[in-house]
């Protein structure tokens, strides 16, 4: 595979508002002994990519940014070279990858460096543009329910903010480890993805009733939350737990959830390593699975999809790079 010296990508020469994403032509990174260049088809937008945009992990982290500095912490593409030391790809192959804060540039690029045990086959018949937003909600959705909550089958789990990127994979995921889940979604159209996608039952957290159906679902209380947004609703949704119960959220919701009926509440991070991207594949290849794709966005409108993030939208965002 011929690759070029240079590659379009998104950069900033400073931190800052939607202003900051500036197009720019850049160096190919050569893959070091144990990474894996991949030619960038799709990228994921998370989040957690404006917090970045602006600063906010320098600043926590009490890191020097270097710059130009390329965002975007997921993608999806095909082995473009492989370092020395790196035995399990080959140039050609399907893979989608994650590299949150990768000191080697992000995904916002026709190409990224990325640590080999960070990369993985793509999972059964996934699309690549669906493979680029899988590894990020894909990975903190399964290290909620399976790592922290120890989900079984058979118990009754409410997944909060259940069409949004790590709730929507939640309910597959919950699903396929034989949980009845109970999916808060946002907006009618968020319940009927949820539903879609497998839920026992769904309710709008903005307008329904979120206690009154949780204790309809599991009278004698439910075993299990998983929230990945926080609020009023979230909180209110935790009084329908049993005494004892286990609730789980990713670090970085606003407001964290306070204890309520003796529930042992566990915030986490969605860390990345090669034994839970493993475990999401086979959990993925073990049937039908989508990861929603509200809009694709060309690279030269990163800015755009810097701006949806803001607005209501199910699932994910991505950017077609190549």
């Amino acid at each position: 595979m011929s690759i070029p010296s240079t590659m379009r990508a998104i950069a900033l020469r400073r931190f800052g508002g939607i202003d900051a994403l500036e197009p720019q032509s850049l160096p190919v990174p050569s893959p070091g002994p144990h990474e894996v260049l991949v030619g960038i088809a799709f990228a994921g937008v998370g989040e957690w990519d404006t917090f970045e945009r602006e600063g906010g992990y320098a600043r926590l982290l009490g890191t020097q940014a270097t710059f130009p500095y390329v965002l975007g912490s997921e993608g999806a593409g095909v082995v473009a070279a492989v370092g020395e030391q790196v035995e399990r790809f080959r140039v050609g192959e399907r893979v989608y990858a994650v590299g949150f804060l990768n000191p080697r540039g992000g995904f916002y690029a026709e190409y990224a460096a990325v640590r080999e045990d960070l990369v993985a086959p793509i999972p059964g018949n996934l699309p690549l543009e669906q493979a680029a937003a899988l590894g990020g909600v894909g990975l903190t959705a399964l290290r909620g329910l399976e790592d922290v909550l120890g989900i079984r089958p058979g118990e009754s789990v409410l997944i909060f903010g259940a069409s949004g990127g790590v709730g929507h994979v939640a309910v597959q995921l919950a699903k396929r480890m034989g949980a009845r889940v109970l999916a808060v979604a946002s907006g009618r159209d968020g319940v009927r993805l949820a539903e879609r996608l497998g839920a026992d039952a769904a309710v709008d957290g903005r307008s329904d009733d979120v206690a009154a159906a949780a204790r309809a679902f599991a009278p004698d209380g439910l075993d299990a939350a998983l929230l990945t947004a926080g609020g009023e609703a979230a909180q209110q949704a935790l009084s329908a737990l049993r005494e004892g119960a286990r609730v789980a959220f990713p670090y970085g919701i606003r407001p964290e959830p306070t204890p309520t009926r003796g529930a042992r509440i566990h915030g986490y991070y969605g860390d990345p390593d090669r034994d839970i991207i493993e475990r999401l594949n086979r959990l993925v290849e073990s049937g039908p699975f989508e990861v929603h794709v509200a809009e694709v966005f060309p690279l030269d409108r990163a800015a755009d999809a810097h701006e949806a993030l803001g607005r209501h939208y199910l699932g994910k965002l991505v950017l077609r790079v190549t």
